[in-house]
């Protein structure tokens, strides 16, 4: 999997890119929590059994599993942005089906298109990627990665007022303008990456990574209703393994796969996602567990006895730390790395979590805990994306960070159905009706503490990537093939530099590419304005730069990376290397 540039140049980026594929992540993230306000309703309000009703949370859950791999995938393949686009489409497609029924069966149709729209948080990031220079792009990444907690938080209290004050319907149709006005937003704002990934789409590995995906989920969210040890539960859970490991199979043998196994076994990518996991199950114990505390009556004796609309405000400051706290992971993180920044953003949560376990007995307290958390969470999956970036080429961005969010919602999967049964086993019969126990809730914050200290050790096995060189390749472009080229330095994961003619002037809009050991093409770009220019590499070892720009003849020099903090020596002087891009 290669990269390639699109025909036409991407237009320059204007500053409201990051905002815009931030308002998008939110949007999407919003369908996470849209119905929380009214759960304990939706049964009367579908006129459907309770175990049929959580199938409307469900099922937004299960596709936006499969659609997040499957989305970044298509836009390192087609276009980022034409998916972005066609992830939100389809998401107030899905929210105006919501909108206009009370039926079961077309309910869940409605939820699970939105839940495809979860593919526009890669999307998102692989923009940011390809277009924004690397000074900006990190603080970018973690706005967008937060975006997805961000809109979790803030759904609740404005689902909540709408839910309090409107017919429970006016949050789909809120849902769909939100993601009309993104859609628009996004068209008038974001251009389309020229990053390409070549080959084909792998019709047959989606099919099995979603199979084996619905048949892992289904279990671990329904598991609870079905029982953990009965046939059914057992039984999915044994064919998921059977379908993932023949999946996995199946990649490692087709040429141009879903998802990169191989890359995805590299150290720096297995430990982030792992420890994503253990990210999303602490990010929704805080969801599940605060708004139920708030909402209980005090006559319970714990209960804080708060309306719908003041519960979510309450846990409203999660969301809104989470997104102040990007530019806080951006200076963090360009000082000391996104593996310290995870490490501190994980020692965070669990102070939250641990302090927490003291701080029931008031709302103002559940805002102190919510503040602590969402400043963590915020740090933690800032700096997810900027780790799985670091370590795949960017023709896998996409791909890669698909993964990566997916890894989270398996964690919120877990989170959901394990925080369920815990709740429900320690709950107290009143009146035929189950209230949560203080006990449940202290032992969730415990669970959330306990997965905290589990991605904690999966962080301390990441390696520490190199700090980048501070000196910069000049590739020269020159009418005389016989040009020359001094020396570069190699930088992080590739090479840097800028494009020159004879003269030393800069030259905009030439390609420079790189060619691996068997003359295949293994990435692209397109320098910028300056002549600058940054390539990936997607494996140590010997390669040839070459650039082509209108008006210069081609030429190129062979460069070797050895993922070593050392100076590389290119000389392009050397008889026959010159290269048609």
């Amino acid at each position: 999997m290669t990269d390639t540039t699109t025909d036409q140049p991407a237009r320059r980026t204007s500053g409201a890119v990051v905002p815009v594929l931030a308002f998008a992540g939110i949007v999407v993230a919003v369908m996470q929590t849209l119905l929380v306000p009214v759960i304990k309703d939706l049964p009367q309000l579908l006129d459907t059994a309770p175990s049929n009703a959580t199938w409307v949370l469900t099922s937004t859950l299960l596709s936006g599993a499969v659609a997040t791999p499957i989305m970044g995938r298509l836009g390192d393949l087609y276009g980022k942005r034409r998916m972005l686009v066609l992830s939100l489409a389809v998401m107030v497609v899905g929210a105006l089906v919501s909108a206009l029924t009370s039926q079961l069966l077309t309910m869940i149709v409605g939820r699970t298109l939105q839940g495809f729209a979860m593919g526009a948080i890669p999307l998102g990031i692989g923009l940011m990627r390809d277009m924004l220079p690397r000074e900006k792009l990190g603080s970018a990444m973690a706005l967008m990665s937060s975006s997805i907690g961000v809109g979790g938080g803030l759904a609740l209290p404005a689902a909540a007022l709408v839910a309090q004050h409107m017919n429970w319907h006016a949050l789909f149709y809120g849902a769909a303008g939100l993601g009309a006005v993104a859609i628009v937003l996004t068209l008038l704002v974001v251009p389309e990456s020229p990053m390409r990934a070549e080959g084909s789409f792998d019709l047959l590995g989606a099919i099995g990574l979603s199979t084996g995906l619905v048949l892992l989920l289904l279990p671990i969210t329904k598991g609870s209703d079905w029982g953990w040890s009965s046939g059914t539960t057992l039984g999915l859970f044994a064919a998921s393994v059977v379908v993932l490991l023949l999946w996995g199979l199946f990649e490692l043998r087709v040429q141009a796969p879903l998802v990169d196994l191989r890359t995805t076994a590299r150290p720096a990518v297995l430990f982030t996602n792992l420890a994503s996991i253990m990210v999303g199950v602490a990010f929704y114990v805080v969801s599940l567990v605060l708004p139920q505390l708030l909402q209980l009556p005090k006559v319970t004796g714990y209960g804080l006895g708060q309306s719908m609309v003041v519960a979510g405000l309450c846990v409203a400051p999660l969301g809104l730390t989470m997104m102040f706290t990007a530019p806080v992971y951006a200076r963090l993180s360009a000082r000391y790395g996104p593996k310290t920044t995870l490490i501190i953003g994980l020692l965070v949560i669990a102070l939250g979590y641990g302090g927490g376990l003291g701080l029931m007995d008031a709302a103002w307290q559940t805002i102190v805990t919510s503040v602590v958390l969402g400043a963590g969470i915020g740090l933690a999956y800032s700096s997810l994306p900027a780790l799985i970036v670091g370590a795949v080429p960017a023709s896998e961005t996409g791909a890669a960070n698909g993964l990566n969010t997916l890894m989270r919602s398996i964690g919120t999967s877990v989170s959901s159905a394990v925080i369920g049964m815990v709740l429900a086993n320690t709950a107290n019969d009143v009146g035929g009706m189950a209230v949560p126990t203080m006990h449940g809730f202290r032992v969730s914050f415990l669970i959330a503490t306990a997965a905290v200290a589990a991605g904690l050790l999966l962080a301390l096995f990441l390696p520490k990537a190199p700090r980048p060189v501070q000196q910069h390749t000049q590739l020269r472009a020159s009418s005389e093939e016989d040009a020359s080229l001094e020396r570069a330095e190699e930088v992080l994961r590739g090479f840097r530099g800028r494009v020159l003619d004879a003269a030393g002037v800069p030259v905009a809009r030439a390609k420079v590419t790189l060619i691996d050991r068997r003359g295949r093409q293994a990435g692209a770009t397109v320098s910028e304005a300056d002549g600058s220019y940054v390539l990936a590499v997607p494996a140590q070892g010997a390669y040839v730069l070459a650039a082509k720009a209108s008006g210069h003849g081609p030429l190129a020099s062979s460069a070797t990376h050895s993922g070593e903090e050392r100076a590389v020596e290119l000389d392009l002087s050397l008889p026959g290397e010159t290269v048609h891009a």
